[in-house]
Parts: structure tokens; sequence; C-alpha cells
């Protein structure tokens, strides 16, 4: 059940992340819910890291590293899509 928790949340960190990047983004949703979930994890471990993963009440802190770990792995994963697919064809 964790895993599905993860991939959630990985979902809503993921569109929380495109909406903060200014500009249009070409990422599929397949790479944006795993962007998103690796952010999530990521924010984790630095929360743990400076001892604020777990804490009375909501964990703002944690949620905040979580939200940043997800827009910079969306922005170098958007970088990186469009390097390897190419700019889309317009018609």
């Amino acid at each position: 059940m964790g895993w599905l928790w993860a991939i959630i949340v990985g979902f809503v960190l993921g569109f929380i992340a495109k909406a903060i990047i200014p500009g249009k983004q070409h990422s599929p949703l397949w790479l944006v819910v795993l962007l998103g979930t690796i952010g999530g994890l990521v924010g984790n471990a630095i929360a743990s890291a400076f001892g604020v993963r777990y804490t009375h009440g909501i964990d703002w802190s944690r949620h905040v590293f979580q939200v940043v770990a997800a827009v910079v792995l969306v922005a170098v994963g958007e970088s990186v899509y469009k390097a390897v697919k190419g700019r889309p064809v317009e018609r």
C-alpha cells in the first residue's frame, strides 16, 4: 500500500511542479508522475537529513522539501525530454 500512496503523492507533486514551472511543458504524464514520485522520496530524504521528517502536526517543512525537489526534477526532466525527443513538429 505504501507504493500506491507514493504514486498518488508523486502525481500530485508532479502537477504542482508543472504549475510552478513557467512556460509550456511537453513531458508525458508518466514522466511527470515518475519525477514527482522521485521528488517526494528525495524530499523525504532531505527532511530526514535536517531532522524534520516527523514533527507534531502537519509536516510543512517536509512538504516544502518534497515540492522543491519535484520542481527541480520535473524541470530537469523536461529539458532532457526535449533534448532527446527534439522539438515537436508543428503543423
